[in-house]
């Protein structure tokens, strides 16, 4: 029997069209030999009915803070800790906001608030509400709460206008709980290689040539990698970032040290390469600190640095199962990730904008460009931890 037998979920089921879509989650959970309590919103009601509800999941469907006596419940308390893990679908906009800022008027946002269970979110709504600054604003804030949020999906809506704000299908939410509750089992026969950061190529003692780039983003990516059992070896540049948990995680400075610790942890199954790598190196490294010769002008003779990516997807002996590159470009960003991509031997290739405007560098957010031979696929801009759990999740559908 699947991993999901009789674990507990409380479904909280917003106003709006896809609350027909709840239906089928507690059908489709119920296959799966959930139990299932299903908080109803006043909103909801005007979509689906209790009785339904009830019938589909065999339990009392609760609608509001009072019972059929007029008696206080206090339901929202007990919901939230006899459940497992608590799903809100449809997340309206309005229920995101009670969310986000602590609000708590009626059965369902009280029990949000009161939750100490892991919640996953199933955001619908008009495109335009989505894209409101508002509403991401929210949405950013309930991420940073640790709330998990699966979709909106692009799609054309029932108000007829065409965009993001399409709720995620209860098929796609069940396959995010059978990787949320086996974790252990996803990838764990596999092993990952991940480098990070920038390198550092000396000048001399005291000066050397590097980049902005702050290594959060191959860090999130190591990190989710080893969530779902990947035995996971992170190279990284200089940073100033903690050790992800269960990750083995290795020092180097250059590009050449890169090279040869990704070389000494080979062969691995998945290989990714979000490293900031020096394109170059001096070759008169000088021994002593370099001083002022009186002219205004001290020439640095550089070399090129090897490509790790091409090196490791060119390697026939040792290919990983799966090589992924990352393109940090400043201008024609996904023409120059084609070329990149065509040129190095990649499964997929990661593009991103480090123009300064973008302000990539050193933040918590990306927004990616994915190259692959299906072609060219654009994620929303979202948080380096959610882009790297957005990577995973593709990562398990092509591996396993």
């Amino acid at each position: 029997m699947t991993e999901l037998k009789n674990k507990n979920v409380l479904l909280i089921i917003g106003g709006g069209i896809a609350a027909f879509k709840a239906i089928n989650i507690v059908r489709l959970l119920k296959e799966e030999k959930v139990n299932i309590n299903v908080i109803l919103t006043q909103a909801g009601e005007n979509f689906v009915t209790s009785l339904s509800l009830s019938q589909l999941s065999g339990n009392k469907v609760k609608t509001d803070l009072f019972d059929m006596t007029g008696e206080l419940e206090m339901s929202h308390i007990e919901l939230s800790r006899k459940s497992d893990i608590i799903i809100v679908a449809p997340a309206t906009a309005d229920l995101i906001a009670k969310m986000a800022n602590g609000q708590a008027n009626d059965l369902a946002s009280t029990t949000l608030l009161a939750a100490n269970k892991p919640i996953i979110i199933l955001p619908s709504m008009n495109v335009k509400m989505w894209d409101h600054p508002a509403t991401q604003i929210n949405i950013n804030k309930l991420k940073d709460f640790g709330v998990e949020v699966l979709g909106p999906d692009e799609g054309e809506m029932a108000c007829g206008e065409y965009g993001f704000g399409r709720m995620s299908e209860p098929i796609d939410l069940l396959n995010y709980l059978k990787y949320f509750y086996s974790p252990e089992k996803v990838l764990s026969k596999f092993s990952a290689i991940v480098t990070a950061g920038p390198t550092h190529e000396p000048i001399d003692p005291v000066r050397y040539i590097a980049n902005r780039s702050s290594g959060k983003q191959g860090y999130a990516i190591a990190e989710a990698l080893a969530k779902v059992g990947v035995k996971t070896t992170l190279i990284s540049g200089p940073t100033i970032l903690n050790k992800p948990k269960d990750v083995n995680l290795l020092y180097v400075e250059t590009a050449n040290e890169m090279l040869d610790m990704v070389k000494k942890y080979m062969p691995t199954d998945i290989a990714i390469f979000a490293a900031a790598v020096g394109d170059w190196r001096v070759i008169n490294y000088s021994t002593d600190k370099m001083k002022k010769n009186g002219t205004g002008k001290n020439l640095l003779e550089l070399e090129e640095n090897p490509n790790i990516l091409e090196t490791i997807s060119k390697n026939k002996e040792q290919r990983p199962k799966i090589v992924i590159g990352f393109a940090a470009e400043t201008k024609d960003l996904i023409k120059e990730a084609k070329i990149k991509f065509n040129l190095r031997g990649a499964d997929w290739i990661l593009a991103n904008d480090v123009s300064p405007e973008n302000n990539v560098f050193g933040s918590d957010s990306n927004k990616i460009g994915l190259i692959s031979k299906d072609g060219t696929e654009e994620w929303n801009e979202m948080s380096k931890i959610e882009v790297a759990k957005k990577l995973v999740k593709r990562i398990i559908k092509e591996i396993s």
